[in-house]
C-alpha cells in the first residue's frame, strides 16, 4: 500500500482526498479521461465511462498512461478487472474506421472481422450500409456518415472518420502576428484539431477559444462558417478577426436576427438558425449557401439539437467545437462525439493559470439566513415556484451590497436568471442593468463604459454568460441561477478568468439562501468549479461581511 490521494474502485469510481498533497498531480493525470460526479469538502469523486476514454483516446492518451497514472496514485492496489476493461474499452475505438475507397467512395473498414459481422447484423446500421466489398469492407452511403458514426458509438464501437474532407471554396486568410503571437497551446490546440480534421478544443473561458478559431482558419484557408450563442458574442469575433487576421470588415458577414449577410466568413446566431417558420427550420439552409471549407461551433456544448441534425448531412466538412467543457445538461456528449468530432485537445486551468494567462480565482459561498417570513411562504410554495422563491428573497439584497462594500470601485458583475430580481438589484445599488430584451447597441455602449472604468458595477441577467469578452470583471456575485446548471456556473467563472492588468486574482461569490433548492441546486453547480479552479467554496458567515441578517 502506497499513501497515494486516490481509491479505485471496481465500480470505475474513483475517489480523490483533496486535502493530500499529491492531490493536484492526481487530478491533472485522471482529468483527461475521468469525469467528475460529486465534489464535497474533503473527497471527490470521479467516473471512468467508455466516452470519456474514447474521447482521451482520440487526444492522443493511449491506454497505458491511463492505467499508469491510476496505478501510480492510487492508495491501494487497483482491481485488475478494472484495468483489463480499460485497455479493453480503449482498444475498441479505431477498430472500425471509415476510409474513401478509390473505386467505391465511402466504406466502413474492419481490423476485426467479426466486428464487422456484428455490425452488419443490427437492424438499425445495415439500412445504411450498401454492397459488401471483400471479408473486411462495406460501402457506406454517403449521406448516412453521420449517423453511422452516431448508432455505432451507441453499440460501443465509435468508428475512426479517415474519410478525409472537400477543401470548400478556397479563401486565403492569414494571422496578422504583429506585435503578439499565439500562445504555445493556442498553436497545440490548432494543431491538433488540424491533425485529427474534425473535433472539439477544450480551454478554460478566457483562454482564447477565438484565436484557436483564427489559427483554424488560416490553417483552412477557405469560406468559414461561424455559430455563436449571440449577437453580441459574433460581433466579439468579427472584431477579434479583423484585429488578429488578414480579414477585412466586408469579408465577414453577419447572420443574425438583426442582419442577414452571407460573405467568405459568415457569423451565425444558433437562435436564428433554429427559428421556426410554420413548422420548418428555414435558416438552417445557410449550410448550403456556399461551399464552405471550415464550420466552426463556439460554445459546442449549447449547440441546439436542429444543429446536431444538420451536422449529421455536413460530415464531409472540416468542424471545430470550442468549448470550456464537454458537459451537456441534456446528455448528448455522445452526439458531439460522433458528429463533431472527439476531444482533440484539452489543456487543464490550472496549467494555464499557472502560466499568468488567466486570473486566479477565489471561490466564496455566502449562505443567507431567510426571515420567517420567507421561510413560511418558501414552505408553503407550490413546488414548480420554489426555486425562484428561495433564490430571489429580498435578504439576498443587503448581503450583495455588504459584499459590494469589501470591493469598493473594483470592477464587479451582479449575475442572476430572475428579471424582477435583476432590476431591483440595479435600483439599489445603482447600477445598470443589462437583461434579454437590451438592445444591441445599448448593451455593447454599457460593456463599453464598464470596460473603460466609467461603470464599476453591472447587473445582468444570463445574457452575459456566454462569449463576452470583459477583461476588467474581478469580482462577480451571483445571486441566482439556472437551476443546477453546470456549465453555467463555469461560464460565469469564465467572465473573471481573463488576467488582470494589475495582475490580481478573481473573486466569485455565490449568494446561497441555507436550507432550501437554492443550495442545493448550488452544490450541484459547483462541482464543474471544485474540479476546475479551487475546490473550495467557503461558507462565509454573513456576519462577517457586515451587519448581521
Amino acid at each position: 500500500m502506497t499513501d497515494g490521494p486516490l481509491i479505485v474502485q471496481s465500480d470505475k469510481t474513483v475517489l480523490l482526498e483533496v486535502d493530500h498533497e499529491q492531490a493536484g498531480a492526481a487530478r491533472a493525470a485522471i482529468a483527461p479521461f475521468a469525469e467528475l460526479e460529486r465534489a464535497p469538502e474533503h473527497v471527490h469523486t470521479y467516473r471512468i465511462t467508455p466516452l470519456a476514454l474514447w474521447n482521451a483516446r482520440a487526444a492522443g492518451h493511449d491506454a497505458e498512461q491511463v492505467v499508469d497514472a491510476l496505478v501510480s496514485f492510487s492508495r491501494y492496489p487497483v482491481p485488475q478487472p478494472l484495468l483489463v476493461d480499460i485497455v479493453d474499452t480503449m482498444a475498441r475505438y479505431g477498430r472500425l474506421q471509415l476510409i474513401k475507397h478509390p473505386a467505391h467512395g465511402l466504406t466502413l473498414v474492419s481490423l476485426d472481422r467479426a466486428v464487422l459481422e456484428e455490425v452488419l447484423r443490427n437492424k438499425k446500421i445495415a439500412p445504411m450500409l450498401g454492397a459488401r466489398i471483400d471479408d473486411d469492407t462495406v460501402i457506406v452511403h454517403n449521406s448516412e456518415r453521420g449517423r453511422v458514426k452516431q448508432m455505432l458509438l451507441k453499440i460501443g464501437w465509435p468508428a475512426e472518420d479517415l474519410a478525409g474532407y472537400v477543401d470548400g471554396e478556397a479563401h486565403p486568410i492569414e494571422l496578422a502576428q504583429d506585435g503578439w503571437a499565439l500562445r504555445d497551446y493556442q498553436e497545440m490546440a490548432a494543431d491538433s484539431f488540424w491533425a485529427g480534421g474534425s473535433g472539439v478544443v477544450v480551454l478554460p473561458c478566457g483562454a482564447g477559444k477565438t484565436l484557436v478559431g483564427a489559427a483554424a482558419m488560416a490553417k483552412a484557408g477557405a469560406t468559414t462558417l461561424i455559430l455563436v450563442t449571440n449577437t453580441v458574442a459574433g460581433r466579439q469575433w468579427k472584431r477579434e478577426l479583423v484585429a488578429r487576421t488578414s480579414l477585412t470588415e466586408d469579408e465577414i458577414g453577419e447572420y443574425s436576427g438583426e442582419k442577414k449577410e452571407i460573405r467568405p466568413v459568415t457569423i451565425a446566431t444558433y437562435q436564428v438558425i433554429t427559428r421556426r417558420s410554420k413548422g420548418e427550420y428555414k435558416n438552417l439552409e445557410i449550410f448550403d449557401t456556399r461551399d464552405w471549407g471550415l464550420i466552426i461551433y463556439d460554445e459546442v456544448h449549447l449547440l441546439p439539437a436542429p444543429v446536431f441534425r444538420m451536422t449529421a448531412d455536413l460530415q464531409s466538412r472540416r468542424r471545430l467545437g470550442l468549448t470550456a467543457t464537454l458537459i451537456r445538461e441534456d446528455g448528448r456528449e455522445g452526439d458531439v462525439f460522433s458528429l463533431i468530432g472527439p476531444k482533440r485537445y484539452d489543456a487543464p486551468w490550472k496549467d494555464i493559470e499557472a502560466q499568468g494567462w488567466i486570473a486566479p480565482a477565489e471561490c466564496i459561498e455566502v449562505r443567507v439566513t431567510m426571515t420567517d417570513n420567507e421561510r413560511m411562504l418558501y414552505a408553503t410554495a407550490e413546488p414548480e415556484e420554489r426555486y425562484k422563491l428561495c433564490s430571489t428573497v429580498h435578504t439576498k439584497i443587503a448581503v450583495v451590497r455588504s459584499i459590494l462594500e469589501r470591493h469598493p470601485g473594483e470592477p464587479t458583475l451582479v449575475i442572476g436568471a430572475y428579471l424582477d430580481q435583476l432590476e431591483e438589484l440595479g435600483e439599489e445599488l445603482g447600477a445598470p442593468v443589462i437583461q434579454g430584451s437590451t438592445k444591441n447597441a445599448e448593451r455593447e455602449a454599457l460593456f463599453d463604459a464598464f470596460r473603460r472604468g466609467e461603470i464599476s458595477t453591472l447587473v445582468v441577467s444570463k445574457v452575459a454568460n456566454f462569449s463576452i469578452d470583459l477583461p476588467e470583471a474581478s469580482v462577480a456575485v451571483q445571486v441566482s441561477g439556472t437551476f443546477g446548471s453546470r456549465q453555467e456556473e463555469a461560464q460565469r467563472l469564465g467572465r473573471l478568468l481573463r488576467p488582470k492588468a494589475n495582475g490580481g486574482g478573481a473573486v466569485f461569490y455565490s449568494v446561497v439562501s441555507r436550507d432550501s433548492l437554492d443550495a442545493e441546486y448550488a452544490a450541484h453547480r459547483q462541482r464543474f468549479l471544485a474540479e476546475q479552479v479551487v475546490g473550495v467554496f467557503d461558507d462565509v458567515p454573513v456576519t462577517l461581511l457586515g451587519p448581521a441578517i
